[in-house]
């Protein structure tokens, strides 16, 4: 189905692959020459075609789990009014998860913000973040940032970048995005998916083919190639929101008269405009999808790159669930007691529960696929349930116009509002040990509502909103689309725009500036934040050696957000269902350096610092994490933010698994340390790394620095940590402390 070729390519009239390069111009020349770099290119402010980038952006999204801590910060840096169009919506926190007023004051906090400074209020249950952007702010050739992972839409021509909120904060204070030129790769679209097959299937196996091997890493994947015309918006749709689970940098496609019926429809036709390749542009590699041998796909826990075709689970179910059922073992040891195995019955594998939601799920076009295969069917009265979310009102109201929704209501399925909720358990959370089948966009451990240290597990799946019909008319069976026969008589989705109209405040340059934010209790300032000192004293309040830790896990989603606004209260939840102890050990580490502040350093602290030859007055004590490629995921800032409130001031790890991550832990004041692959970090909670001359390296424009471990016991081992690249913005930024005291700094 896919081939990955991993040497550069020269594609010619956006038509064909050159087969000789003899006489083409050199690859920096000719990647000019890609869509994504002619994009690009005209958002940077210095325009000077370098090996860097400094971008504004035309339009950014929030949801109600990032927007408060966002305007609070930009706030605190004196931000007067919104420069662009900033849409936020409401759709993570729209339900009261743990009782009382704090999400809906944090709903009126966003309603008054948008009046004072001049945005954009999207309210509860309109629709998710994702599809509003698709319906009411993209446009071909601009760019998007989005306090969002998925925040995608190059399928519409849009760029679309997610990343935390103090890269949306520096947009809000008319600064840039800096990143360093990217590659770029094309994903070459042939051929024509067969009946049965959708979004997730493709998206599926394009995660499988790049993730493990970090092939796109912090790279634009641009998509084109004579397949790209045989898939409809939704589809196209589909699989664009899924790249981010390949950690690319952002994505881009060639837009064709499908597009511009997009636009049409939703009453913006001069939003559109054609975008191709030119004559000759290269890409530093390819990504080649044989959509005519796509196969439905299943992609089991804990991460979309899990993947099997359904058939290759169905022939051999318990050797694959063994695996897993063993993956969770090494990930949670005795916590937890997991059984897929024993959800095999007769040979045959049933799932417990099934959700079709979201950015990536609930379209009109997967819900009209999923009810023509549900037609006249029941889902049962047993234990499999199955829920459908349409992802924005205007969809909703379509197919109820269509009779869809009658369909998938008379087969049993509950029809809910637009909620990102199912995709981050904070909505339709399966029982224990429950095998949940979804079409969302995210399967990590500790998601959709596990909570191992007590004892609870979730076990989701990903699969198409075709596949999850077929296995509810199946009564639970795990089955493919492919394998059943249906007729999709529904009539193409009409974009029916008076909803927004009459509920979607727009305030874009219509400011309100007398006008006052509104506060509910929950909603708290950020604490002091120290700048950066001479020396670093850390010690290591948790050592994880998994392969991967996603921010799911060093700040878990769920009913924990709904503290998003109270960042000590939040902070709370840090790493709690990966390592309990970490608050606990953090806020005495905390404490420790207060103390220290106030000329009284304990004695654990004067220790170290004698074994060193270091002073208490010049060197800081804060906490830090190890792990050995944190961040995969969300662009939720709160999982650096978090460790910051409680007094951390650096991660080790040998990378990062997203630039996202990164840039929030610089943003937070936390230094991004990496160690090369080849050093063995040995070490446990409770050791220290002393780091000399740290405040001098970073502002000296160095890369690195010689550290010292100490261990309990005082044995001493030089490490190298390494922190490039960094700008000289973000020098400055991890110097002051973090972005807000950057800002503070410069209107002084």
């Amino acid at each position: 189905m896919i081939d990955v070729i991993k040497e550069g390519v020269y594609l010619l009239d956006g038509e064909r692959i050159a087969t000789d390069t003899t006489g083409l111009p050199a690859p920096a020349e000719a990647r000019e020459n890609t869509i994504a770099y002619g994009i690009l290119r005209s958002h940077d402010v210095d325009q000077s075609g370098g090996d860097s980038m400094r971008i504004r952006f035309d339009a950014m999204m929030s949801h109600d789990i990032t927007y408060v801590g966002i305007i609070q910060t930009a706030r605190a840096s004196g931000l007067e009014k919104f420069p662009m169009p900033y849409a936020m919506t409401n759709c993570h926190n729209s339900l009261c998860a743990v009782g009382g007023t704090i999400n809906e004051d944090d709903h009126v906090f966003g309603l008054s913000a948008a009046k004072k400074y001049g945005g954009i209020y999207v309210p509860a249950n309109q629709a998710v973040i994702h599809q509003y952007a698709r319906e009411a702010m993209v446009k071909c050739g601009n760019m998007i940032l989005g306090s969002d992972s998925h925040t995608r839409y190059g399928s519409l021509g849009t760029m679309g970048v997610g990343e935390g909120g103090g890269e949306l904060v520096k947009q809000l204070l008319e600064n840039t995005w800096d990143i360093a030129a990217p590659e770029v790769v094309l994903v070459w679209l042939e051929g024509t998916p067969r009946k049965g097959v959708g979004p997730h299937d493709v998206a599926i196996s394009l995660v499988k083919a790049v993730f493990d091997s970090g092939f796109v890493k912090n790279k634009v994947l641009e998509f084109a190639g004579p397949g790209v015309k045989n898939l409809p918006v939704d589809f196209r749709n589909g699989i664009d929101i899924m790249t981010t689970e390949t950690t690319c940098l952002s994505s881009i496609w060639l837009t064709d008269d499908e597009v511009r019926h997009h636009y049409e429809i939703h009453g913006r036709p001069e939003d559109y405009r054609e975008l191709r390749p030119g004559k000759v542009a290269y890409y530093d590699g390819m990504i080649r999808i044989d959509l005519d041998k796509q196969e439905s796909m299943i992609a089991l826990p804990f991460h979309p790159s899990n993947a099997y075709t359904i058939h290759e689970l169905q022939a051999d179910p318990e050797r694959i669930l063994r695996e897993v059922e063993e993956d969770a073992r090494k990930r949670f040891g005795d916590k937890i007691d997991i059984d897929l195995v024993g959800k095999i019955k007769d040979g045959k594998l049933y799932a417990d529960q099934g959700i079709i939601a979201g950015c990536s799920g609930g379209t009109y076009d997967n819900l009209a696929e999923a009810a023509s295969i549900l037609k006249d069917k029941s889902v049962g009265n047993d234990y499999f349930t199955i829920s459908a979310y349409p992802q924005s009102t205007p969809v909703y109201m379509a197919t109820t116009r269509d009779g869809i929704a009658t369909e998938l209501l008379e087969a049993g399925v509950v029809i809910k509002p637009a909620f990102c909720g199912p995709c981050f358990g904070a909505g339709d959370v399966p029982a224990n040990n429950g095998l949940s089948i979804r079409h969302t966009t995210r399967n990590f451990p500790n998601r959709e509502g596990s909570k191992p240290g007590q004892g609870q597990i979730s076990l989701v799946a990903l699969m198409d909103a075709r596949s999850i019909a077929a296995t509810a008319a199946n009564g639970g069976v795990i089955t493919a689309a492919t394998d059943v026969d249906y007729t999709n008589s529904h009539k193409p989705y009409e974009y029916d725009a008076r909803i927004y109209e009459r509920r979607v405040y727009n305030g874009f340059r219509n400011e309100q500036p007398e006008s006052e934010l509104r506060y509910g209790p929950n909603i708290k300032d950020w604490p002091k934040m120290y700048a950066l000192q001479t020396n670093m004293l850390l010690e290591l309040a948790a050592v994880i050696h998994d392969p991967v830790t996603t921010t799911d896990e060093l700040i878990p989603s769920g009913e924990t957000s709904s503290y998003r606004s109270n960042p000590l209260k939040l902070s709370e939840f840090a790493l709690s269902r990966r390592v309990p102890e970490y608050v606990g050990l953090s806020k005495r580490i905390q404490k420790e350096d207060l103390e220290r502040r106030d000329g009284h350093c304990p004695a654990n602290i004067t220790k170290v610092l004698d074994l060193v030859g270091a002073k208490a007055d010049d060197t800081s004590f804060g906490s830090c994490v190890f792990a050995n490629r944190p961040g995969d995921g969300s662009a939720r800032e709160q999982a650096a933010s978090c460790q910051k409130v409680l007094g951390g001031d650096a991660n080790i790890c040998y990378e990062y698994a997203t630039k996202r991550y990164r840039s929030n832990c610089i943003n937070w004041g936390i230094i991004p340390f990496t160690i090369a692959k080849d050093v063995k970090f040995d070490y446990n909670s409770g050791d220290y790394v002393f780091v000399p001359g740290i405040r001098e390296a970073i502002l000296g424009g160095k890369d690195s620095v010689e550290a010292t471990v100490i261990t309990a016991a005082g044995e001493k081992t030089p490490v190298t940590l390494t922190f490039a690249p960094l700008t000289d913005t973000e020098r400055q930024i991890l110097a002051d402390g973090c972005l807000m005291n950057y800002y503070a700094n410069n209107k002084k």
